[in-house]
């Protein structure tokens, strides 16, 4: 499949927000299961492994910079003092899909109500889908449920293509 402008090949960007990680006090799990994801697919992935906080903004602002065509971050989406990926997040997107963030959310809650937690979201950053998810292996797969369903027909959106009506 190419979008409009006759690109075939698609690209990702795994940003794993985590000071521990970045640090190498723990090995991250979430980045090599959204890689994994996303390579079983045809995608060719890169993942980056920063603190949380500003670093993520910047790994976000260079993925949109080189047109990567979707950023998948995991981790930073929660309530502590240091979880800043949303609004790191919300400082790139051109717009917001509120519906993706909303979805990722009550898909988790079926699992712990903990996912009511996670304050993730979604949105366009020039040419570049942008989608939190949380830092665990189950809000992982989640997430990664819902982006499964939607991603194909978002991107094409995304760079312009048409789309075939469902109703």
């Amino acid at each position: 499949m190419s979008d409009a402008g006759g690109r075939t090949e698609r690209r990702a960007r795994v940003i794993v927000a985590s000071n521990r990680a970045a640090a190498g006090v723990y090995e991250d799990t979430t980045g090599p299961l959204i890689r994994d994801w996303f390579e079983t697919r045809g995608w060719t992935v890169s993942v980056d492994v920063v603190p949380d906080g500003e670093p993520v903004g910047m790994a976000l602002r260079t993925a949109v910079a080189e047109g990567v065509d979707t950023v998948v971050t995991t981790g930073g989406t929660g309530a502590s003092p240091t979880d800043r990926t949303p609004e790191q997040t919300r400082s790139v997107l051109d717009f917001e899909i509120a519906g993706l963030g909303e979805e990722i959310r009550r898909r988790g809650a079926a699992h712990t109500p903990l996912a009511l937690l996670s304050r993730g979201t979604a949105g366009v950053a020039g040419s570049t889908l942008v989608v939190n998810l949380p830092g665990s292996t189950g809000g992982v797969r989640d997430g990664l449920a819902v982006l499964g369903e939607v991603l194909d027909h978002l991107i094409d959106q995304i760079h312009g293509g048409d789309h075939a009506r469902t109703d």
